[in-house]
């Protein structure tokens, strides 16, 4: 059996998975050295070194999941387990949640934290890619398949946005929805869904007056005029965009040189997360930038390759939540350094630092290797 899945394993996916990372964890060193010492007195390789344990487990999770059937997390047992345990972490958060960046979005362990809602993405991609694969006879009804699904997401969204996080609430209903819109329903059930959710929307009217002070605060709007007009508040909430104009525009075709970025020395506030992209512009240059979104880019594409030849509608699903996973949060981080969106404090994924997102990648990306891996020795018998 393992000489079977080592003929048929994903080597380029995987590969290409390490090599971001790596490169990842030389840009965090580059941009995080002096700001470590500078901001908080830390060791100047102290978010290095937290780095590299990460990813670590990211690599024994992405190794271990790759061989894992992936047919089994379609199970009626599995699929309650998940949920529950979904739902728990993130009515704990209200009561034993770390609060930081004014969101009580993290369980703080110890010198190490967990955000339960990065891993509720990959949950609300196993639930709606076992629902609607399940239910591919009857996809076109409206009670039996759309509004279970359509429940649970909302649920999730609501209880991350309580956080309050709206940008991760966000991104989790754009990936439900592409699931949907990917599921083979028909245009007039998608119609009816999108009136569901609607009514939903309903239900979470009282949030925005629950919250209206927080959704409305002088920060995110902030966030919004400068986004529209960065220069005009250059000293204010423009600051961070306008800095990190300066180093992509700055580094042009090859950039400054690796360390040499002069943005990360107390200009650009956080150049190991958000930011990190900028840095990698400003230091590696265009080159530098074309590799890194390059990577990306393939994962992304080849996640799809993946989606398309996937021997069951489960796999199918999967393989298209996953890319579409990666390929949003991508757009938003790259989108939010750029000017393109306001910013939403995403990180890019694979090269920014932090240890929950990088980890739900990892297991992610080892469901994707497994579904290609399964895809392939089917084709060979």
């Amino acid at each position: 059996m393992w000489k079977r899945n080592l003929k048929s394993y994903d080597y380029p996916l995987a590969a290409v998975f390490c090599i971001l990372c790596l490169f990842g964890l030389m840009m965090i060193f580059s941009a995080s050295s002096v700001m470590a010492v500078q901001r908080w007195g830390l060791e100047s390789g102290y978010f290095y070194d937290k780095q590299k344990i990460h990813i670590l487990m990211a690599f024994i999770a992405f190794g271990v999941v790759s061989f894992f059937p992936y047919q089994r997390l379609r199970a009626k047992r599995f699929q309650q387990w998940m949920l529950a345990g979904m739902f728990g972490m993130l009515l704990l958060l209200f009561a034993f949640g770390h609060v930081s960046n004014n969101a009580q979005s993290w369980f703080q362990i110890g010198a190490r934290s967990i955000q339960p809602s990065e891993f509720a993405k990959l949950v609300v991609i196993l639930y709606m890619a076992a629902i609607f694969s399940k239910k591919q006879k009857n996809i076109n009804s409206l009670n039996n398949s759309i509004a279970p699904p359509v429940i649970m997401l909302f649920s999730i969204c609501f209880l991350v946005a309580l956080q309050p996080d709206f940008g991760t609430a966000a991104i989790i209903f754009a990936i439900g929805l592409t699931i949907v819109l990917t599921s083979g329903i028909k245009m007039k059930k998608l119609v009816r869904f999108m009136l569901l959710i609607g009514v939903f929307s309903l239900f979470l009217s009282p949030l925005f007056f629950w919250q209206k002070d927080e959704i409305l605060s002088e920060e995110r709007m902030g966030r919004l005029t400068s986004y529209l007009d960065p220069f005009k508040y250059e000293q204010g909430d423009g600051y961070h965009l306008v800095n990190s104009y300066l180093a992509i525009g700055s580094g042009g075709l090859t950039g400054r040189g690796l360390g040499q970025s002069v943005q990360k020395l107390g200009y650009l506030p956080e150049p190991h997360t958000d930011f990190i992209m900028a840095i990698i512009a400003e230091e590696l240059g265009i080159l530098g930038v074309i590799f890194a979104i390059g990577g990306i880019l393939f994962i992304v594409l080849h996640g799809l390759r993946i989606a398309v030849k996937s021997p069951d509608s489960f796999g199918s699903m999967l393989a298209v939540g996953v890319s579409s996973m990666i390929g949003i949060q991508a757009f938003i981080n790259l989108g939010g350094m750029s000017g393109v969106i306001p910013i939403t404090g995403v990180p890019l994924p694979f090269i920014s630092y932090g240890g929950s997102s990088l980890l739900l990648l990892s297991i992610s990306l080892g469901i994707l290797a497994n579904i290609s891996m399964q895809s392939k020795y089917e084709k060979k018998l």
